[in-house]
């Protein structure tokens, strides 16, 4: 296999395009082949054949550290993820996390960060059969069309930084995908400094997604309204349903929507509920309050939390998806929730990289000239 940093490595000789306004995800009736009168769980796995689940956060890297050996194309017990799995709950695509465990210290970021890009390196190789990695929206469509999960990387945490962006532009050269913007100076309760709002507006010139779960409700609401990217929460549901911090108020989910952004609702007992109809609820908010277009999984597996029952792993999804079923959605938007609302943030993200890189160079700021 060639190398990840080649696999992940934008194509060259592509036409630049303009700045491109929101694009909206259509998925014509025909296309979803989802039988009539067919059972719930019959309905969801026909529709989950053509348009699979792209889930959000999987905390799998950090988990396989501390492993001394295992397989993900047989099948691995000691994680909640593995091909197998995967195929079962018919996952077409994942973000793979690299952020880092609460007490690790801030000098330690960069290099625990650069650590994990190389086990991901190290694991896709070795299970090229199953996975193979992917940045763009196309990459993610050949993955599947060759029978792959495709392997996204991010989101990271801010402190990887170490507050510089020229590591920024190192982490996305090594195909670093999405950022959490919570946990450092420029990025507080107080909500984005001036280097902050520079970290946006060179993330999108690069095309790194921005993802605010479990930012301040001041940071949320300035990069929605600084980014001209579509900006993800990774790991968020309902504050209206269950008050978890990393939930979203009612006001943020409008603004989010409004803005073309992603909420992707976590599979776990501490923020959804214990139950598969708990999720739902979320879900159901989510997408009554910001739109259809607005609403995506998070499966969270392999990152310490808690699922709901009939949720325990990645197998899961069609269950899930069969209870949406039974509560009246249209398969149109099932198909968005589950595939079409990743692809549209990822195509966009491109799009307006693509725009900032011909009007603007590297950004060469430094936290001490504008925040000192």
């Amino acid at each position: 296999m060639a190398d990840l940093h080649d696999e992940l490595h934008p194509s060259t000789g592509i036409a630049e395009l303009p700045l491109a306004e929101p694009f909206e995800e259509t998925v014509p009736e025909p296309s979803l082949a989802v039988p009539e009168g067919a059972a719930p769980l019959e309905q969801a796995h026909a529709l989950l054949a053509t348009h699979p689940v792209a889930d959000g956060y999987s905390g799998l890297p950090w988990a396989l550290r501390h492993l001394p050996w295992y397989d993900l194309q047989l099948g691995e017990s000691a994680v909640d993820t593995d091909v197998p799995r995967l195929r079962e709950g018919q996952v077409g695509a994942l973000f793979w996390s690299l952020q880092l465990p609460e007490g690790l210290a801030a000098d330690r970021a960069v290099g625990a960060t650069l650590e994990q890009l190389d086990l991901v390196r190290s694991v896709i190789g070795s299970h090229a059969e199953g996975l193979r990695p992917a940045r763009t929206a196309g990459q993610v469509i050949d993955a599947r069309n060759c029978g792959r999960v495709a392997v996204l990387l991010g989101p990271a945490t801010a402190a990887a930084l170490d507050d510089s962006l020229p590591i920024l532009r190192v982490l996305h050269r090594l195909g670093l995908r999405v950022l959490t913007l919570s946990g450092t100076s420029w990025a507080s309760e107080a909500g984005l400094t001036r280097f902050g709002e520079e970290v946006v507006r060179e993330m999108n010139r690069l095309g790194v997604l921005a993802d605010l779960s479990g930012a301040s409700e001041a940071t949320v609401a300035r990069t929605i309204t600084l980014s001209r990217a579509p900006v993800m929460c990774t790991r968020s549901a309902a504050r209206a349903l269950r008050p978890h911090p990393s939930n979203l108020p009612d006001d943020l989910l409008a603004e989010l929507g409004a803005a073309g952004g992603l909420c992707m609702v976590p599979l776990t007992a501490e923020q959804t509920g214990p139950t598969v109809r708990d999720v739902a609820d979320h879900l159901d908010h989510v997408r009554a309050v910001a739109g259809p277009g607005c609403v995506g999984l998070s499966g969270t597996y392999d990152s310490g939390a808690a699922h709901p029952q009939d949720l325990g792993d990645a197998s899961g999804y069609p269950r899930l998806v069969a209870e949406l079923f039974q509560r009246g959605w249209p398969a149109a938007d099932i198909a968005l929730l589950t595939w079409g609302n990743v692809q549209r943030v990822l195509r966009t993200a491109d799009s307006t990289a693509r725009a900032a890189q011909q009007r603007r160079e590297p950004s060469t700021a430094r936290i001490a000239e504008l925040d000192g």
